[in-house]
């Protein structure tokens, strides 16, 4: 295990995170602050998943923001690698250092000299996870995605996460002064190990309920009125109770907003709203769903 030196507690309560993300107008209930505050006391990651766009990466965001820890962010990917996740040798540095070696002609230079030489800090790439490691100050990592990587780059994950320490042959053991705050995002598009799992806590961010959404509208989105915010929320609530091929997001009803504040619409009848359901909704055949809803609800 990393040796690593604990910072004071940033918050006092789960009220207390709440209030903290209200502030950086980030929403959060009761479940959502109360994993970000056992997060910080436990020292443990964040598994957070649920559905695209519900605010899981915002989440990440919002709580670098609020403890003004630096945010690194690892965008996972399928093909991800060693080498784009933890780190890799600046190979075109180390052969000019060579050429450079050579063309004054050292020949008192031994090849283990020459080694050690190109294989030290100054030709070292870090890439995030090897960089929220090694950072001095508080880092909230953010680990996007996470079920997009393959098996194996998973289990490279699960070395970092269980140690907080990284292991570079030619430097040795890199380890955590500090323990970042770590979030991993999963839209579920497979399942994560069990041993994964295991390590972190879990949170679950679905769709916000009528109220909720309503709520992050009005905080969101300027000039929008509360009947406007009121409307918004209730039709996108109706929406995705259709069968679709892909759910509006949290976000997308963000920008349905903003488009219908910047037309000047206060009150939403049936033809405005078909009329920007391409804001809202990214196939036609949801779209096509969505109109044809409205017109019944409107009859």
């Amino acid at each position: 295990m990393a040796d690593t030196t604990a910072a004071p507690p940033r918050f006092a309560s789960v009220p207390a995170v709440r209030e903290a993300l209200a502030q950086q107008k980030y929403l959060a209930d009761e479940g959502i602050a109360g994993v970000v505050f056992l997060a910080e006391r436990l020292q443990k990651p964040v598994l957070v998943e649920g559905p695209a766009g519900t605010g899981k990466t915002e989440l990440a965001k919002s709580v670098a923001a609020m403890t003004g820890a630096r945010l690194i962010r690892l965008q996972c990917y399928e093909g991800l690698d060693e080498s784009k996740a933890l780190y890799e040798w600046n190979y075109k540095k180390q052969l000019l250092r060579i050429q450079a070696d050579q063309a004054l002609d050292r020949a008192s230079t031994s090849w283990d000299e020459l080694e050690s030489d190109i294989f030290s800090e100054e030709f070292l790439l870090t890439r995030p996870l090897l960089e929220a490691i090694r950072a001095d100050e508080p880092v909230v990592l953010l680990i996007d995605e996470v079920d997009r990587v393959e098996v194996e780059t998973e289990a490279l994950l699960l070395e970092v996460l269980s140690d907080y320490q990284v292991s570079v042959p030619e430097l040795g053991t890199v380890a955590a002064h500090q323990i970042p705050l770590v979030f991993l995002t999963s839209n579920n598009t497979r399942e994560l190990s069990e041993a994964l799992k295991r390590r972190c806590l879990y949170l679950h961010v679905d769709y916000p309920d009528l109220e909720r959404e309503k709520e992050i509208v009005l905080t969101k989105v300027e000039g929008v009125t509360d009947h406007l915010a009121d409307q918004v929320a209730r039709i996108v609530r109706s929406i995705r109770q259709l069968e679709l091929k892909k759910a509006p997001s949290v976000s997308e009803t963000l920008d349905w907003a903003r488009t219908l504040v910047l037309l000047g619409i206060e009150t939403i009848d049936a033809e405005q709203a078909k009329e920007t359901l391409h804001i809202l909704l990214k196939y036609q055949t949801d779209i096509a769903k969505a109109a044809k809803e409205l017109s019944v609800e409107s009859a």
